[in-house]
């Protein structure tokens, strides 16, 4: 159910009833004369205004809950998308069988560090870390840094990262969204 359907006419009901109390209050205050009202019309303004702001409570209660819930969901999901991130990464480097080197020169790449910033990271030359690129570039069957980062954000991207997400989260990221 669309949330609007009950929020305009709640808020309708709000503010009228805020009106009604507040110009009876200024009309108090002021001396403002006003044609009398019948008391059971005054009493049913009141209890409407009572009504909002009870529903008020209730429908912003509900409103933060569900988007607390839905906070909470979308930070599970980062949570468990990262996770398997870093499992897809592992997964990758054993089934292009890469040295651990080049599994640590590969990880730095993907993550954004320069040639020189890996070398001087594993205490080894820039000549080294490019030979040990080439060779991670080659294993993958790509032909630079962008394609090998693509390689990775397309099977995260694909059906696939589900197999790696346990199936109790699935639920319960289902339930919430």
């Amino acid at each position: 159910m669309k949330i609007w359907v009950v929020l305009f006419p709640l808020l309708a009901l709000q503010l009228g009833s805020g009106l009604f109390l507040l110009w009876d209050i200024l009309g108090s205050i002021l001396g403002i004369k006003s044609s009398p009202l019948a008391w059971v019309y005054y009493e049913l303004a009141q209890i409407g205004a009572v009504i909002g702001l009870i529903l008020g409570v209730m429908v912003s209660a509900t409103l933060l809950l569900r988007s607390i819930r839905k906070q909470r969901a979308a930070e599970e999901s980062l949570r468990l998308a990262s996770g398997a991130f870093m499992e897809v990464l592992h997964e990758r480097f054993d089934e292009w069988e890469l040295t651990p080197a080049e599994k640590d020169v590969a990880l730095f790449s993907i993550k954004g560090l320069s040639t020189a910033d890996i070398a001087g990271l594993r205490n080894t030359s820039e000549g080294t870390v490019k030979a040990q690129t080439n060779a991670i570039y080659r294993k993958a069957g790509v032909s630079g840094r962008p394609q090998l980062l693509s390689l990775f954000i397309d099977e995260l991207m694909s059906d696939t990262i589900n197999t790696a997400v346990p199936p109790s989260a699935v639920q319960t990221i289902e339930k919430v969204s």
